[in-house]
């Protein structure tokens, strides 16, 4: 791929399209260093797949933004975000005219994003690629849209050699990379010492002496009896153990909001939250004694503090964390999931063990890795 300037005596011209929180925490620190290189042209464009979570990342990174697609909708179906992207993306790359369009992950966005990007012909470069749990509906539609992205992209920037396995099953081998994660790269951004939180609720609360667990559970497939599952579990945990304090961003999703609040929104200790700012997050993380979440990316960040993660899920797209022992898939069911916490909070060999393993996605360079090449002749 002919991209650095001095093939084509200019700048390279390397458009960022991303639409969701977890993706632009995840780009915006290679954003950031891409608009502070003096042979990158950086474009940004958000498909507003999510608003006000997406912005509040966008805002704490002050990252420039140049076009949004401002597709989000009540209502909204894998369909129409699908279409929505496909259609008003075709203007913005025959505007902006990109060397190449980076997209990230996963996400309905990202796939979206990179067929456009091929229909005109534009190189496609996927961080964070080669992910996989081999199974098309699980997580859905996230597994699904990784793979093809995998077919269309040119250049593949994967977080661990595991990924790059991955890729080389599906004979994937031209144009990738193993850079490392990105969301590493942000924690220079995002945590502080001294940290004070912007949320009000946790300015308010006291974590001395507590043991603080951070939950997260909103996935597709986790919707009904898992999530009851979930709840359930983590509700007899805080009536068991005095002093724990769990701590639940929820989900803006309604469909979360209602099983969460019926199991819940009474119980002593307990603190149901609004989707908190990703500083908030980081800081939290770092303070939390346990993690426990059905995010993928979650499992990436939380290790790098040294804290657990029990993944409330069957599966994880991530299983070199799982290998390294910074996390265990436990999955969806209420007994299982109450005793592998359980563990954690009696024994404190077996949270040692997994608190010292090591993180496996990297030392916080993977930004200037893809960087360097995108800009290799």
């Amino acid at each position: 791929m002919i991209l650095n300037k001095g093939v084509m005596g200019r700048m390279i011209k390397v458009m960022s399209v991303f639409g969701t929180r977890p993706e632009a925490i995840k780009m915006c620190p290679l954003v950031k260093k891409m608009e502070e290189h003096p042979d990158i042209e950086s474009i940004v464009c958000l498909t507003g797949q999510h608003k006000q979570m997406l912005w509040q990342v966008i805002d704490r990174f002050g990252i420039q933004v140049h076009y949004n697609l401002n597709i989000m909708r009540p209502g909204q179906t894998l369909t129409t975000i699908t279409t929505a992207i496909l259609d008003r993306l075709q203007a913005v790359l025959a505007s902006a005219k990109p060397d190449i369009v980076l997209v990230h992950g996963d996400t309905s966005t990202s796939f979206a994003a990179a067929l456009a990007a091929f229909y005109q012909q534009i190189p496609v470069g996927h961080v964070e690629a080669g992910l996989r749990t081999y199974d098309k509906y699980s997580p859905y539609p996230e597994e699904m849209n990784r793979c093809l992205i995998g077919r269309i992209a040119d250049l593949h920037f994967a977080p661990t050699e595991n990924n790059r396995k991955n890729l080389a099953k599906e004979h994937i081998t031209e144009g990738v990379y193993v850079t490392g994660n990105t969301v590493i790269d942000a924690f220079a951004t995002t945590v502080t010492k001294n940290y004070r939180y912007i949320n009000p609720d946790l300015r308010k609360l006291d974590f001395a002496g507590k043991r603080v667990i951070l939950m997260t559970a909103h996935r597709r497939e986790n919707l009904g009896q898992p999530l009851k599952n979930i709840c359930l579990a983590a509700k007899r945990i805080v009536q068991e153990f005095p002093d724990v304090e769990l701590i639940y961003p929820v989900h803006m999703n309604p469909a979360v909001r209602e099983t969460v609040e019926q199991i819940l929104c009474k119980q002593e200790r307990v603190h149901l939250i609004d989707p908190i700012d990703v500083c908030d997050m980081h800081n939290l993380m770092a303070a939390s004694f346990l993690v426990m979440t059905d995010s993928g990316g979650i499992q990436e960040e939380a290790p790098a503090f040294g804290v657990p993660v029990l993944v409330l899920r069957t599966e994880t797209e991530r299983p070199e964390a799982a290998e390294a022992g910074t996390v265990k898939v436990v999955g969806v069911k209420e007994e299982a999931i109450y005793e592998n916490a359980k563990k954690l909070l009696t024994d404190e060999n077996a949270y040692a063990k997994m608190a010292h393993a090591v993180n496996p996605y990297g030392d916080g360079h993977a930004s200037e890795r893809i960087i360097n090449i995108l800009l290799k002749p």
